[in-house]
């Protein structure tokens, strides 16, 4: 998932920032330009709140698909 990730462009309407790890942390790498960065700041702009460690909470943000 992390390297379908990386090869989005700014071009394509897919909301990459979205995604993030099991441990609900933006995962930190040198490779992604500074992308780990823009990806926190996009989430809190739609309202997601980071603790002080980096974390959000799974439990409050996860998606939940409707239930019939």
């Amino acid at each position: 998932m992390g390297y379908a990730l990386y090869r989005v462009t700014p071009e394509q309407d897919i909301p990459w920032h979205r995604v993030i790890n099991a441990k609900g942390e933006v995962s930190h790498s040198v490779l992604r330009h500074g992308t780990d960065y823009l990806q926190r700041h996009l989430l809190e702009q739609e309202g997601i709140e980071f603790t002080p460690a980096g974390k959000i909470s799974l439990s409050r943000y996860q998606w939940q698909p409707n239930k019939i």
